[in-house]
């Protein structure tokens, strides 16, 4: 088993998208990159510890490989705006692969350039890519927290379609 540790603004959606990714372990959602030892959701919201909202997992790179991990964080929300995601603006929100290891932190850059040069997005991405330091789990109510709430506002009208279009997508490597 390998870790992963991605930022891509709101920890629900990206928790729930790779929580049904075949090879996937429990996906964590929480805080990474910050300068705060145990920050509180209330502390990262205000924007001033450096921390992004993320998500951390293990996977079996013999059932999904790291670079197919990569596409599908870079291809389930917005790579292209600086310290964005919908109307969440901040640094909290910022889209970051953390990366374990110096091969991630190879691929990454690889799928990105890839990404790019498809033109994929019509801007280029802005994913820092940068190497792990810490991560810190957020509260309870944030775990699962699409599972616990499919009918809330938020997980209705932007979690459940993205979760439609890339089940479409993924096929065979989604579900499980």
């Amino acid at each position: 088993m390998e870790k992963v540790t991605f930022a891509s603004g709101c920890f629900w959606c990206t928790e729930e998208i790779f929580e049904n990714v075949k090879g996937v372990g429990p996906v964590i959602s929480g805080y990474a990159g910050g300068t705060k030892e145990n920050p509180t959701y209330e502390e990262v919201s205000f924007g001033n510890t450096g921390h992004a909202e993320a998500t951390q997992f293990e996977f079996d790179p013999a059932i999904i490989s790291y670079k197919e991990l990569v596409e599908i964080f870079l291809k389930t929300h917005n790579p292209t705006t600086l310290n964005q995601q919908g109307n969440d603006v901040g640094t909290q929100y910022r889209s970051a692969i953390f990366y374990h290891n110096d091969e991630q932190k190879k691929i990454a850059e690889e799928v990105i350039k890839e990404i790019n040069e498809e033109k994929i997005y019509d801007d280029p991405i802005v994913t820092e890519v940068t190497p792990f330091t810490n991560f810190y789990e957020a509260e309870d109510y944030h775990q699962d927290y699409f599972k616990k709430n499919p009918t809330a506002g938020y997980c209705s009208i932007v979690i459940a379609p993205k979760l439609a279009k890339f089940r479409k997508e993924l096929g065979e490597k989604y579900g499980k």
